[in-house]
């Protein structure tokens, strides 16, 4: 009876959850946020690795699941495609471009902006980066993008990998007055400490798949680096905001349980 239990356990965490997508609402109050703003919607999706586990079939259910919710944009939080343990990192960044032929259906009033994972990072930066952009997506590395509605601004920012790239939130903020809106893309949410005494309003992360197989009441078995104190959900840090995304793929092993892969929808409301 054990060895059955154990048996339907596992492939319920590999054949079921992995693609039971739970999409999660959300909302935030922003005091700097310009009433031309209020109710600016953000879908974001996270840790994708596409390959060896995930691949077009997860991620386009993903993206019909954004699609679906009509959002204003799409952040899309970092690693697109999966270090592996053995074998060929460049072979496994070509990965980069199926992905990208997926993202590309994605559906948004004003598109899709992306940073690097450090799994992006790990394999090759350069041709993620050439595969994402060469489909339309908005690649932010250590830069920022201005969106405009009503003669009012948000400002978009996003930083290379914390882990494995140069992360230069500095650069990034450079000119943006003090008293407009600013939204960090951000792979690792434990960068939230620095972005939240620099004025930063709102971040947005992923990178810890939110534990991906966790026991019912218990903390997570395993966080990577820079994923072990904001791993998952809303969190408030000083006077930022920070949303941390679950994530699509796995990576490692082919299995999530009582971590199901999450899309989330955030709403953004005038302080």
């Amino acid at each position: 009876m054990v060895g059955t239990a154990s048996l339907g356990l596992a492939g319920y965490a590999w054949a079921i959850e992995p693609n039971e997508i739970d999409i999660r609402h959300v909302d935030l109050k922003v005091q700097r946020l310009s009433a031309a703003f209020d109710g600016f919607k953000i879908a974001l999706l996270s840790d994708l690795h596409f390959g060896p586990y995930t691949g077009e079939r997860e991620i386009g259910a993903a993206v019909d699941t954004v699609n679906n919710l009509h959002p204003d944009m799409v952040a899309l939080l970092g690693d697109f495609v999966s270090q592996p343990l053995v074998g060929n990192r460049r072979a496994a960044a070509k990965k980069a471009e199926p992905c990208a032929q997926v993202l590309a259906r994605l559906q948004s009033r004003l598109g899709s902006f992306a940073v690097l994972g450090n799994h992006d990072f790990a394999t090759d930066a350069s041709f993620v980066a050439s595969a994402l952009t060469s489909h339309g997506i908005c690649l932010l590395q250590n830069a920022r993008h201005a969106i405009e509605q009503d003669r009012s601004r948000l400002w978009l920012l996003g930083t290379d990998d914390a882990l494995q790239g140069n992360a230069d939130l500095d650069a990034a903020a450079s000119g943006i007055p003090s008293q407009e809106t600013k939204i960090l893309l951000a792979h690792e949410p434990d960068i939230a400490d620095g972005p939240a005494k620099l004025g930063i309003d709102v971040q947005f992360s992923g990178h810890s798949h939110g534990g991906q197989v966790r026991a019912p009441g218990l903390p997570p078995l395993y966080l990577p680096p820079m994923g072990r104190k904001y791993y998952e959900g809303y969190y408030r840090v000083g006077g930022l905001q920070l949303y941390t995304n679950r994530g699509i793929g796995t990576v490692g092993v082919p299995f999530r349980f009582h971590c199901p892969p999450e899309v989330t929808l955030v709403t953004l409301h005038a302080g």
